[in-house]
């Protein structure tokens, strides 16, 4: 292998600059060029890239976002999109693709592998924490930190004014985010995609807390779950308290990534040159009880995590 090529897809993640820095790093002390294109698989198609050298990637981990920035391509889905991506690739000679993104990104590396015989690698980036088989993805802990922040200063300013405030939180179809923030900062109700909610029961609950002389109610919901106004017109005159919605929107993106995501990052990215030098091509790295593992794509793609019910209960009943 003397050649590996690095996107980054998606999402942007903190912790996606630190997962190049280590790609190319590890590459480069093995003598194997390094290149990265633009705007994930939109680079590949139009062969924008820029050759990553052991010292251009100095001073990037503790920066957010991606330097090679990211985006959707949703006609990568059609068969001769990427069919020329993989074309592309021959010609410039790229031994080993290392995809850095979520779901979408690496059913894309799953079927240029299974399609055209790329060898690819995947290191799982999303900030919902919803790709199977991995502990957790890069960006994960950033995130819950900047949603942790953001809640706790609500949280001041609920109290000095004896308010409601309702946090919209990121997680189109995981409650992840909500679930954790939420028991961070001890929220009086979380709300996700994966438990109904019945407001009535809620509401009357806050109500009696409120009764008994608690002066802040912080409610986490997921915006899979509902809108963070949708949830304000069932509390309406209903729990005792004026009422303001916050949604944190993609501040939770953004940011210097936490040393957990950087060492994360690094972690993987080391693991990934290193694997696709043994041939595990085909596959993600993982976390898993502490260690880097492989895991084929397929069953990576052909499942979906779940959030674990002890975790669900514990929320409840602290709540």
């Amino acid at each position: 292998m003397k050649k590996i090529g690095i996107i980054t897809s998606g999402g942007d993640a903190p912790g996606m600059n630190a997962a190049v820095r280590a790609v190319t790093r590890t590459a480069a002390s093995k003598n194997i060029d390094v290149i990265g294109f633009y705007k994930g698989y939109a680079g590949i198609l139009d062969k924008d890239y820029i050759e990553l050298t052991y010292s251009s990637v100095g001073g990037i981990m503790e920066k957010g976002g991606t330097i090679l920035r990211t985006a959707r391509v949703p006609e990568f889905k059609n068969p001769e999109i990427r069919a020329e991506a993989a074309k592309n690739l021959r010609e410039l000679g790229v031994d080993g693709l290392v995809v850095i993104g979520g779901e979408g990104s690496l059913t894309g590396a799953k079927l240029l592998y299974e399609e055209f015989n790329v060898p690819v690698i995947g290191i799982p980036a999303s900030i919902d924490n919803d790709i199977p088989h991995t502990d957790m993805a890069i960006g994960v802990d950033t995130c819950l930190n900047t949603a942790v922040d953001a809640m706790q200063k609500l949280k001041d300013t609920a109290s000095s004014h004896e308010r409601a405030f309702i946090v919209e939180v990121m997680g189109r179809g995981s409650g992840y985010i909500a679930l954790m923030s939420g028991l961070s900062v001890g929220a009086e109700a979380v709300i996700i995609p994966e438990v109904p909610v019945d407001y009535n029961e809620l509401t009357d609950r806050i109500w009696q807390e409120r009764k008994r002389g608690k002066i802040n109610c912080i409610v986490v919901v997921a915006e899979g779950a509902a809108s963070a106004y949708s949830v304000a017109r069932h509390f309406e005159n209903k729990i005792g308290y004026e009422t303001r919605i916050t949604i944190l929107g993609h501040i939770q993106r953004g940011g210097s990534p936490t040393a957990f995501d950087r060492i994360l990052a690094s972690r993987m990215g080391y693991s990934a040159v290193n694997f696709l030098l043994e041939g595990k091509f085909g596959t993600m790295v993982a976390l898993e009880k502490g260690q880097t593992v492989t895991v084929p794509l397929e069953k990576v793609l052909s499942e979906k995590k779940v959030l674990d019910p002890q975790l669900i209960e514990l929320v409840n009943t602290l709540s």
